[in-house]
């Protein structure tokens, strides 16, 4: 019988920690991104210069569309030798949801992937995300090559949905990970008894809800981070007429009280909040802490909101060390997710 990662002392490292590699997947299907595809692909192409000098870039791309894709990355001035290029029959760019997530066992330095089951937001059985169901075998080429060992605990969850700080705490939320439509009536110890033996976890943080309209049924990314062992960044509204505001206020009195592994509070800092509309009206899931933490640089989502710099400077206070670079994410949020979905760290 397979040992689980944490009796083989892996553990699921904090994004903040080095890796060598972020993997993306080229846009390119118009449900996701409705008549915006070259906006997109040119917010993809700040993203791929941003990280050069911080890590490596292994993109996703399908076959047919390889060479134009080239030539659009070579026209912009990005730094070719610095991309290699996956060759896979994918739907979607979300790889933080649908990508394997790293451990570390950091006595040995080994790595290994924990690869989890993806059902497009247990919602496979709606037309609308039927074809996004092939994302969950996107990966298994890839990680079957390696020469890493692959667990997989045959339980379904996405990489958004947890948040670790890399000393034994994870966040996340109830709406999501108990939600039937992930694990049918799965209790919540059951879950954390998964989370503790795939991922080292030793303490878990469970909010209530994530933001409203959010069809990933409340993803962590959008509404709370890690940004050290000890501090996290809260996405907080504060106009009581909004229909976030108890939502995230709910939120923040939880994170107040919580304690780390060793019984420890934490520094809990407030983020404002983006607002945007759809063009039909529908409030966006828009969020700041959607951002995605590299070696070097914290690549920043944005919406042309004048909460913009003001969320950029409490970010840039958090990450002293790191260049923080606003990516506009007005048409990429029609997608339902910004650039922290879009992307997924691998050590």
């Amino acid at each position: 019988m397979q040992k689980t990662p944490k009796e083989l002392g892996y553990s699921m490292p904090a994004e903040w920690e080095k890796h060598s590699v972020i993997w993306l997947a080229w846009p390119y299907d118009n449900t996701t991104f409705p008549d915006s595809i070259p906006e997109v692909e040119k917010s993809y192409c700040e993203i791929i210069k941003a990280l050069e000098g911080s890590e490596q870039v292994s993109l996703i791309v399908r076959s047919e569309e390889k060479n134009r894709i080239e030539k659009i990355l070579q026209d912009s001035g990005c730094d070719m030798e610095n991309i290699i290029f996956f060759e896979e029959d994918y739907a979607d760019v979300w790889t933080r949801d649908y990508a394997p997530i790293i451990i570390l066992n950091k006595e040995s330095g080994k790595k290994a992937f924990v690869k989890w089951n993806y059902t497009a937001y247990g919602k496979g059985h709606d037309a609308y995300f039927a074809d996004l169901m092939k994302d969950n075998e996107v990966f298994n080429s890839i990680i079957n090559k390696s020469k890493s060992e692959v667990f997989r605990p045959e339980v379904v969850l996405e990489g958004g949905a947890i948040e670790s700080n890399g000393r034994g705490t994870l966040m996340t939320t109830e709406q999501c990970l108990l939600n039937p439509n992930r694990n049918g009536d799965m209790s919540k110890e059951k879950y954390e008894e998964y989370l503790k033996d795939y991922l080292g976890i030793e303490n878990i943080v469970w909010m209530k809800e994530g933001l409203v309209n959010d069809h990933t049924d409340g993803h962590i990314d959008e509404i709370a981070r890690f940004v050290s062992e000890d501090t996290i960044l809260c996405a907080y509204e504060d106009d009581e007429s909004d229909p976030n505001f108890a939502i995230l206020d709910t939120n923040f009195k939880i994170l107040e009280n919580a304690l780390d592994k060793d019984g420890n509070k934490f520094k809990i800092v407030k983020l404002p909040m983006p607002h945007m509309t759809y063009d039909d009206g529908v409030k966006a899931p828009v969020s700041y802490t959607n951002f995605y933490i590299s070696n070097s640089v914290v690549l920043m989502s944005v919406f042309n909101d004048k909460n913009d710099e003001k969320a950029q400077a409490i970010i840039q206070s958090v990450f002293p060390n790191h260049k923080i670079i606003g990516i506009d994410c007005s048409k990429i949020i029609y997608g339902g997710g910004a650039i922290h979905c879009m992307t997924m760290q691998e050590a």
